[in-house]
């Protein structure tokens, strides 16, 4: 993949938080994507805080019966201080060389994060979606902004995500009685349609089957690492 990093590395949290003010106003809420998403890439990445090593994953699948197409890892050095809301800054470098490294443009990409759930809007799934031009959904899981009422019980069963009365995400219920995921647009797609790719990625389990096999993938290559 062709990728063009859009700013040089921060080397402070206010620089970090200016690039994400600046950056901001690009992202796009309406869908942009095919409307057949065929693959999609899931992102994750593993942290050793002790040897200061971070591990990246991207792996993609078909939405036909998941189907690895291809995956890749990076191993590297944590590169910026853990500061809340500036996780990007960390995450972002190595799996950028992950994306970098596939053969294949997927339709569709899937991060371990939040996108427009964010402080100043601009969380992990936003920053990877702006960067690459690709469509971005970030799905979490945990809150970190934003209030709202349980949904109900049964799968696809959603309520708004709330912060300072904005809607910024979707608080979904991917399996019968689970604990719920946080989605959120991160770029060039609807929340709707947001959620109903991730519950098309949900077949089984809580979380979506792209982000199951990018989390084991990073924690592997870490520990091969190590």
């Amino acid at each position: 993949m062709d990728i063009v990093t859009a700013h040089d590395r921060p080397s402070t949290p206010r620089e970090a938080i200016g690039i994400q003010e600046t950056l901001r106003g690009l992202v796009e809420l309406e869908d942009r994507c095919p409307q057949e998403i065929v693959t999609v890439t899931g992102l994750d990445v593993a942290y050793d805080e002790d040897s200061g090593l971070i591990a990246a994953a991207a792996v993609t699948l078909e939405t036909d019966g998941f189907r690895v197409v291809e995956k890749r890892t990076v191993v590297s050095r944590i590169s910026f201080p853990y500061e809340p809301g500036l996780f990007a800054f960390r995450e972002l470098p190595p799996l950028l060389d992950a994306l970098r490294a596939l053969d294949h443009v997927p339709d569709l990409l899937v991060c371990d994060g939040h996108g427009l759930a964010h402080p100043r809007r601009f969380g992990l799934a936003c920053h990877v979606g702006v960067v690459t031009g690709l469509p971005t959904v970030g799905v979490g899981k945990t809150r970190f902004v934003g209030e709202h009422d349980e949904p109900g019980f049964e799968r696809g069963s959603r309520r708004p995500l709330l912060d300072d009365d904005e809607v910024v995400g979707a608080v979904l219920r991917t399996q019968d009685g689970v604990k719920p995921l946080y989605v959120s647009v991160g770029h060039k797609i609807s929340l709707d349609n947001a959620c109903l790719q991730v519950l098309r990625l949900c077949p089984a389990f809580r979380q979506p089957e792209t982000t199951r096999q990018a989390d084991r993938l990073a924690r592997d290559a870490l520990k091969e690492a190590l």
